[in-house]
């Protein structure tokens, strides 16, 4: 089977990874191979499907060109600070090219013990890795910048965790798997060859425009902090929350990572916490962005001694980009939101009418995604939508008060009122991965190897603008008894 790797990574010196190869499972099963994502990689899903492609995906068979190894990073965990941390259950296979010539990293999540596994067993389970497939696979259909599952195995093993439960892999792909921990680790060890590498090589697979720039490494920041600040406005305008943003989950290549406890709001409240270990609330939805530009910030000291040698000059430079953050995350918000209200032009009483709906949403414990998605059914000048609309409000004179002023604001807009509302069906979706329906995939999965459901709600979320009639039922909040208050980490 030929993957026709092109490993960058492996040929970085040394002490940047650990080389060892997966430890075999002894009794691996296909779940599902992602054939669009396959195919887009140059491989042939049916070759994937097969007893070698198993064996491959299940890491019992090194195929010709892989340089497995385990990638060395550090990072700051709730805020405190961890010197090692490294793959400790994944093990990178190899870098292949997709159809557009762009690098992708292959990595086996839960590919046995390594190096930097801290006495844990490197074993990943069935649940956690149905969660990230699903909603890894959501959030591409989202068009938001996110790693992917290329297939998911289980391993014929039982894992121990609270209880025994069934042993899985999840084959990732993307762009690559550096993080600011990875500076960071290098940083820690004052090993500044090293992290001058690192940059490089990060600004020759992502930012090659930062090359010719008069100072390359101020570039490299100035890049990453506008791809972060794009990647944390498209969480937020779908109601996703990451659930542990630390450093060593934030990938330099503006793509989501790390799907743990992560979820989407149901009933919109701005200080929402899925992460069943964050009791603080430190990574709650309205916290996200500023914990992004806190990540960058640790992103930026790293960076330090490369901008200039002069540390004074290092350190002004970089907080003028790092202060930029706020500023361009608002605008690029403000854009995604005015465009889910259908509003085109840009008038300053825009972020009063925005703050007032969210004001609304959380006095009335009103749905995320239903709120903008049936906004889309309501008229410039016509009543009879309103109904579906209201029901969503615990007090709907609530949200009369407020849509009488969002179709005054429509006034002053050109566009057509069937115009306007077909585009916002473009960024509001109908069915985003529901925490309780995600539950009720994976106890399938796990108590009954039944893996319908899993393959049915992936489909819906495949196309999640669409309206999907007869599937109508996975775009549905919770009833009381479903609710999922607390996520948790696949360790």
């Amino acid at each position: 089977m030929d993957f026709s790797f092109d490993n960058t990574y492996a040929q970085l010196p040394e002490r940047f990874y650990s080389k060892l190869s997966p430890t075999p499972v002894p009794s691996p099963q296909l779940i599902k191979v992602n054939t669009n994502l396959a195919q887009y990689l140059g491989l042939d899903p049916k070759h994937l499907c097969s007893r070698e492609g198993v064996e491959i995906l299940a890491g019992n068979l090194i195929p010709k060109g892989a340089e497995p190894l385990a990638m060395a990073y550090a990072g700051h965990q709730f805020g405190n600070w961890v010197p090692k941390l490294g793959d400790g259950r994944a093990i990178l296979l190899g870098e292949v090219k997709n159809l557009d010539g762009c690098r992708q990293d292959i990595q086996l999540k839960g590919a046995g013990p390594t190096p930097f596994s801290r006495m844990g067993d490197g074993r990943a389970v069935l649940g956690p890795v149905l969660r990230e497939y699903i909603v890894s696979e959501a959030m591409a259909a989202l068009k938001i910048p996110t790693t992917r599952t290329l297939a998911a195995l289980t391993t014929g093993e039982r894992i121990q965790r609270e209880i025994s439960v069934p042993g899985a892999i999840l084959v990732r792909v993307a762009q690559s798997h550096i993080r600011v921990g990875t500076f960071q680790y290098f940083l820690a060890r004052r090993d500044l060859d090293a992290l001058r590498i690192l940059a490089d090589h990060v600004i020759e697979r992502h930012y090659p425009e930062a090359k010719d720039c008069r100072n390359s490494y101020s570039e490299l920041l100035k890049l990453v902090i506008k791809r972060q600040a794009e990647l944390i406005s498209k969480w937020q305008a779908v109601g996703f929350i990451h659930g542990v943003m630390n450093t060593d989950n934030t990938s330099v290549a503006g793509e989501t990572i790390d799907y743990g406890p992560c979820a989407f709001m149901d009933n919109f409240n701005s200080q929402t916490v899925f992460s069943s270990i964050d009791q603080m609330g430190r990574y709650s939805y309205c916290n996200q962005p500023t914990i992004a530009q806190w990540n960058l910030t640790c992103f930026a000291e790293t960076l330090l001694p490369l901008i200039s040698v002069k540390e004074e000059e290092a350190l002004r430079e970089a907080a003028d980009l790092i202060n930029q953050f706020s500023s361009i995350y608002d605008e690029l918000y403000l854009k995604a939101l005015r465009r889910k209200l259908g509003l085109k032009k840009e008038l300053n009483e825009d972020i009063g009418l925005i703050k007032d709906l969210f004001d609304c949403m959380q006095d009335n414990k009103a749905d995320f995604t239903l709120t903008f998605r049936n906004l889309c059914e309501i008229n410039i000048d016509n009543l009879v939508a309103d109904g579906r609309m209201r029901r969503l409000f615990v007090k709907p004179k609530d949200f009369d008060l407020w849509v009488e002023k969002w179709r005054k604001r429509l006034s002053f807009e050109i566009a057509d009122d069937q115009e306007r509302k077909l585009d916002m069906k473009l960024v509001n979706p109908k069915f985003i991965p529901r925490n309780h329906r995600i539950e009720e995939v994976i106890n399938a999965a796990v108590k009954d190897s039944d893996f319908s459901l899993f393959d049915q709600f992936l489909e819906v979320l495949m196309k999640p603008f669409n309206e999907h009639e007869k599937a109508i039922h996975f775009s549905l909040p919770p009833n009381p008894g479903e609710v999922v208050c607390e996520t948790y980490c696949g360790t």
